[in-house]
């Protein structure tokens, strides 16, 4: 009977144990994603606001100016994407510039 570990005619593993390598690899690259993405995240978790989003900046002017109901949810998103144009996703001058 003949086993994925004696493969071919010369009773050794095939070609097929290159792939091990891989593998391993695969993996090891797939845990340090995920440790980056939960983990290594460092101290800013969820719940806490970006540092590079300056508070004065005009997209969180905005932001507050939808919270507190004072535009609706279409000129909201209307007014975001203008924003989002011409300052980008961190509109923090210094702090985070342009994107």
């Amino acid at each position: 009977m003949e086993t994925l570990a004696h493969f071919g005619s010369g009773g050794g593993p095939g070609p097929w144990i290159l792939l091990f390598p891989l593998i391993w690899a695969a993996v090891v690259v797939g845990g340090i994603t995920l440790l980056r993405r939960t983990v290594w995240r460092g101290r800013r978790g969820p719940w806490r606001p970006d540092p590079r989003v300056d508070e004065r900046s005009p997209i969180a002017v905005l932001g507050r100016r939808f919270a507190a109901g004072e535009i609706d949810e279409d000129e909201y998103w209307r007014r975001l994407s203008v924003l989002n144009e011409e300052f980008g996703k961190y509109a923090g001058g210094g702090k985070g510039g342009a994107a």
